[in-house]
């Protein structure tokens, strides 16, 4: 369990610690307790950290301590070479959504956007039984979500692709940033007023990189109003600025940092039926169980 990011609550840190350890062999350094500032170390700790899990071969799954601010910093220091060696699961999200994107672009691995370990202890056992079955292999439901609520109608094909809006916005340009061309984009956000949203997605628009999307489908936007009340809501901004695509687009997908975080696998095939409400996943992360975390 690395902590490449920010600084990791120990109590939240120890309650996600025990849901994990009731399933499979865990292994952390006490190191990732560490603080410089809004970082859980230094650059060369946190590296360094993520690093030795990567090429240990006894490590199955790396699933990230928490995200908060910092693995833009050591995106270039991190092990390439290892994961395409010893190909392995990497979970998490907010801005861990940086880490899921270097393993694609540079391992060609799948990971989860799912739960850090600081958030385990917060969500329903149904979100852990979603990572659990992601990270072993097993059979997933069909369809995998339901409920969305279309803003565009219609039915798209692709492979997952997304994260965090702010985080997957500043990888463009630096080479990290999956193709999104034929994909299912999804998103979340949060702390983000409205505004904000608009400019991110109008940035994203304006470069290009949404061009080759077929499908959209948004997530949890928390906290993302103005202060006092006025203006577009942040939906009203999603519907304005991603139904010009011209694709099905959809909310209400439950992931990010509400109360539900459902795991999802980065890089697979998936159907989004935008009419129906649902999202369908044709594959998983991982074809064997994994056997020891970190």
């Amino acid at each position: 369990m690395p902590a490449p990011s920010g600084p990791v609550p120990r109590e939240a840190f120890c309650a996600g610690l025990r849901i994990l350890e009731a399933r499979y062999r865990v292994v952390y350094d006490a190191g990732l307790f560490r603080r410089a500032g809004y970082l859980a170390g230094d650059d060369r700790r946190r590296a360094a950290e993520l690093n030795r899990y990567l090429g240990d071969p006894a490590v199955r799954g790396i699933v990230c301590a928490r995200g908060g601010y910092g693995l833009l910093r050591i995106l270039p220091a991190l092990d390439a070479a290892a994961l395409r060696a010893r190909p392995k699961v990497i979970v998490g999200f907010s801005d861990v959504t940086a880490l899921l994107a270097w393993a694609r672009t540079r391992g060609g691995v799948r990971g989860v956007h799912g739960p850090v370990v600081t958030q385990l202890g917060s969500l329903r056992r149904a979100d852990h039984r979603r990572l659990f079955a992601l990270l072993e292999g097993a059979a997933l439901p069909r369809p995998y979500v339901t409920g969305l609520r279309p803003l565009c109608r219609g039915r798209a094909r692709g492979r997952l692709v997304g994260g965090n809006l702010e985080v997957l916005s500043r990888l463009v340009g630096t080479g990290y940033l999956p193709s999104l061309r034929g994909a299912i984009l999804f998103l979340e956000e949060v702390g983000e007023r409205p505004y904000r949203l608009d400019r991110t997605l109008t940035q994203l628009l304006l470069c290009g990189v949404l061009a080759g999307v077929r499908a959209v489908v948004v997530g949890d936007l928390v906290a993302c109003a103005e202060p006092v009340g006025t203006g577009p809501s942040a939906a009203a901004v999603v519907a304005e600025r991603l139904g010009r695509l011209g694709i099905p687009l959809c909310l209400g997908l439950p992931v990010g940092h509400g109360r539900r975080n459902l795991a999802l696998p980065v890089g697979a095939r998936a159907v989004l039926d935008a009419d129906a409400g649902t999202l369908e996943v044709l594959e998983g992360a991982v074809r064997q169980p994994s056997t020891r975390a970190s």
